[in-house]
């Protein structure tokens, strides 16, 4: 069977979800409002609050949620199979993450821009969002140990993409002034860039002076360094170093001047991407060599576990945090909250279709995919790799060099792992803030002290576990509990959204019945590897994932039972009944 069937499946299935589905949502719904007062209007500051263009904005929420996550769940999942992830990543993209990603939005832009930790004070009460709001925190304190873990691996591994990528850095800049101080266009100014991007990509495919591999620089491999560590490992703590330092100005700079533009360039550079990944797929027509179901999996069951390891190619509460956290600050018009929502929350899952296509069709043969899936474990270290290599071979039936296919491939997704990785940063600002106030500490308030306490915890979360791929398995340590964690958010979520609606008039079911389901599989799942995987008892306990994982879980049931109390005991709340 050809990949081409399940792209051609996956897209009519995307068309008709935004066609009709989302349309239905936002008219009878959401009831939005074009003569609305959004809060970037209402509450501009020329810093967070800045009315956006509609494509721009568009831009910087896609890729902000368009990280590696969502390549990296399907990767991983297509272990027990390629139809039922390719089944939860189509049906959960158009009935659960659409509506979780356009409501988060519709439900911020409502009240003031504030996030869903905040919104759940006003929908369910103060301790539920205290409670919240550490799940928040600690999911976006992962997020961002396991994203930098991700770009330090991919530029440790891929060099030849490092200096394409830190290009993008001042061009983005220029286009940002050059849109906001001169009122220019952003569209050909992010073309150019774009071009420049490629071009140094390409060259630095074939020059090595032009590749940035502090491996080599630190002696190569099998070396060690003044610091006592291999050159491996010295090269990830720099990078880690240097990418903190990034995100630390990225975060704290006016969105007009890096975030939007830089997010605008990726726009684009994802967009591209994805054509040439699936012009190569329709131009080369590979073969799916994995099996439609892997009926030889003893280690990890799929159900459950199949749910919160697609992750972000389904469904994901980071995505609510980016709608409710950024996104709604920058909306220029109400009505743009279905293309920006849920057109935003379609491409990504583009993304995780054209993720499962290139590793399904990457081996020569089933025996090779189940050599190389041959566990959980296995799969987990591997998917990364294997799409990079299978998007290469995707990008190469178009005519793109082998030599430069993988640089090309490196890049879009270290562009996009750091797009994600400085908004969860400033996300992590907003919240450490609101925790601030909360609890009238009012230096942890200012934007520079919020900024520092989240960028040194991701760094030591990131650098400091010691895990089976040596120095810096921080980010690798945590992915399990990222999954979970990121679906609990996402269920939570869409609880409140089903409460909000209530209280409009409007029907809960279009919330309510994805969130019943992700939250059983969810809470579920979580049960399984909390209290039997990780926990002291378990023969292959991990302190650090129990500790977490109880946390999380606890905090959650908690939030279920008091939402689902709220639902119960009230008809109507006037304090969020509809102002506009």
């Amino acid at each position: 069977m050809s990949g081409i069937w399940l792209a051609l499946i996956g897209f009519l299935v995307f068309f008709l979800g935004y066609r009709f589905y989302s349309k239905y949502i936002s008219e009878k719904i959401y009831r939005l409002d074009p003569n609305y007062t959004t809060p970037a209007h209402k509450y501009k500051d020329g810093v967070d609050y800045v009315p956006t263009n509609r494509f721009v904005l568009w831009g910087h929420h896609f890729t902000s949620v368009a990280g590696a996550a969502p390549i990296v769940g399907p990767a991983i999942a297509v272990y027990w199979g390629w139809l039922p992830a390719f089944l939860w990543v189509i049906l959960g993209t158009v009935f659960a993450a659409g509506v979780h990603d356009s409501g988060t939005l519709f439900m911020s832009v409502r009240n003031k821009g504030q996030s869903v930790g905040t919104l759940a004070n006003k929908l369910i009460g103060q301790r539920a969002k205290i409670l919240f709001l550490f799940i928040i925190l600690l999911l976006v304190l992962m997020v961002n140990a396991v994203f930098a873990w991700v770009i330090a691996k991919l530029f440790i591994s891929n060099p030849s993409a490092v200096l394409s990528v830190f290009i993008q850095i001042p061009l983005a800049v220029w286009i940002g002034y050059h849109v906001y101080k001169r009122s220019g266009s952003m569209l050909l100014p992010s073309i150019a860039a774009l071009i420049v991007m490629y071009g140094t990509a390409i060259l630095a495919s074939y020059y090595d002076i032009l590749q940035i591999d502090l491996v080599r620089y630190f002696g190569g491999e099998g070396a060690f360094t003044f610091l006592g560590m291999s050159a491996t490992s010295t090269a990830f703590f720099v990078w880690i170093i240097i990418l903190m330092v990034y995100v630390y100005i990225a975060s704290t700079l006016p969105v007009w001047k890096l975030l939007q533009p830089r997010d605008y360039i990726n726009s684009h550079q994802l967009v591209l991407g994805l054509l040439i990944l699936y012009a190569g797929l329709f131009v080369t027509s590979p073969e799916i060599t994995a099996p439609m179901t892997n009926t030889g999996v003893s280690d990890t069951p799929w159900f459950p576990i199949l749910f919160i390891t697609v992750a972000c190619g389904a469904i994901s509460g980071f995505h609510g945090l980016v709608s409710s956290g950024t996104t709604s600050k920058q909306l220029d018009n109400e009505r743009d909250v279905r293309f920006v929502g849920y057109l935003g929350a379609i491409g990504e899952g583009l993304l995780a279709l054209v993720a499962i296509i290139a590793v399904v069709t990457f081996f020569g043969s089933q025996g090779e995919f189940l050599s190389t899936y041959s566990s959980f474990s296995a799969a987990g270290s591997s998917g990364l790799g294997v799409f990079v290599q299978g998007a290469g071979a995707l990008a190469t039936g178009i005519g793109i060099p082998a030599a430069v296919a993988p640089t090309i491939v490196a890049v879009i997704i270290v562009s996009f792992a750091a797009t994600t990785l400085d908004s969860s940063v400033r996300l992590m600002r907003y919240i450490i803030s609101e925790l601030g106030v909360e609890y009238n500490v009012p230096s942890i308030t200012k934007k520079h002290a919020a900024t520092t306490i989240a960028v040194v915890s991701s760094a030591a979360l990131t650098l400091i576990p010691q895990g089976p791929n040596g120095f810096g398995s921080g980010g690798y340590l945590l992915w399990p509990l990222f999954g979970t964690s990121n679906q609990l958010l996402a269920g939570i979520s869409l609880l409140l959204l089903a409460i909000f609606l209530k209280r409009r008039g409007s029907s809960m079911l279009p919330a309510l019945i994805p969130m019943i389901f992700l939250m059983f599989m969810t809470l579920y799942a979580m049960f399984i590897q909390v209290f039997t995987s990780w926990a002291p008892w378990a023969a292959n306990h991990d302190w650090l994932l129990f500790s977490f994982g109880a946390i999380v879980f606890i905090f959650a049931l908690w939030i279920v039972i008091t939402a689902v109390s709220v639902i119960l005991s009230e008809n109507k709340n006037d304090e969020l009944k509809d102002v506009g």
